[in-house]
């Protein structure tokens, strides 16, 4: 089987590592000739080149673009493809994506692999960035089930776990554990690095260890990638922030009023449910 990738950064890097260790035959489109010729290199696909073209012998194509990117890629792929090829992405909003695709390509299975880091581009890419990670996959009434069948048969292939939910559940469900974490990161920083007193903040800054670090990784991670999801799942984002809100509000009245039983109710039961999530 041929695949092809749309997008050579973090994801689409460590897509072409694993799946070419897998045995497929990779083929990798970039915008800049400097990161075919690395992909090339660093053994990441078989063959790259900025023209889509390229693409022509491909089964399945992974679109590993920005969101915002997505549907005008699929666009431009679209006259070199074969009738029955397919196409994935790994954007982590699905409803708009899902809602853009679907009426362009029948053969299309929107995917989110819930895995990354904090770096971005090619040089990030890593083998094995999946395994053990859930993989969801967003079939509509719509989708062939011959094509979600492939692209499971592929995604096994990378030692994920594979999940299926609607688009707008999907959506739902990021916004409450990757996207609303990444705003409440930032704010961390945000709040902290708004410190008056130098003295103080310098201190902060030398006396910060693991916990401020678990805290505000992905706050100070790539920004594009936090302003997709605001931009794209806003509604559920919005939702999730509003809850929080609530929820800040509520240790905020504990402390103030110094209802130190109540507090320790809440710290227990965050503590008791943690592992629900991880």
């Amino acid at each position: 089987m041929n695949i092809g990738i749309v997008g050579l950064g973090l994801i689409g890097g460590s897509l072409g590592l694993d799946l070419r260790a897998a045995g497929y035959q990779v083929l990798g489109v970039s915008r800049q000739d400097k990161v075919c010729r690395d992909a090339i290199a660093r053994g990441v696909v078989d063959d790259a080149a900025v023209d889509m073209a390229l693409l022509a012998a491909a089964d399945v194509v992974f679109v590993c673009t920005p969101i915002s990117a997505i549907a005008s890629t699929v666009q431009q792929l679209i006259p070199h493809l074969s009738a029955d090829a397919i196409i994935t992405d790994v954007g982590s909003v699905k409803k708009s994506v899902v809602e853009a695709i679907t009426p362009l390509w029948a053969n299309f299975v929107g995917g989110h692999p819930m895995a990354g880091t904090a770096e971005s581009g090619l040089e990030a890419a890593v083998q094995n960035l999946f395994v053990g990670k859930a993989y969801v996959l967003t079939p509509v009434a719509t989708t062939p089930p011959a094509a979600v069948k492939t692209v499971e048969e592929i995604v096994r292939s990378l030692e994920a776990k594979i999940y299926h939910c609607s688009p707008e559940n999907h959506d739902k469900a990021v916004a409450w554990i990757s996207h609303l974490p990444v705003m409440v990161s930032a704010t961390l920083i945000d709040a902290c690095i708004s410190e008056t007193d130098p003295v103080v903040l310098e201190l902060a800054q030398q006396l910060a260890s693991s916990g401020f670090r678990d805290t505000s990784r992905v706050g100070g991670g790539n920004p594009e990638l936090g302003l997709m999801m605001a931009r794209y799942n806003r509604v559920e984002l919005l939702q999730s922030l509003q809850q929080y809100r609530h929820c800040l509000d509520e240790f905020i009245s504990q402390i103030e009023q110094e209802d130190w039983n109540g507090l320790h109710s809440k710290l227990t039961a965050t503590q008791s449910k943690r592992s629900q999530f991880c």
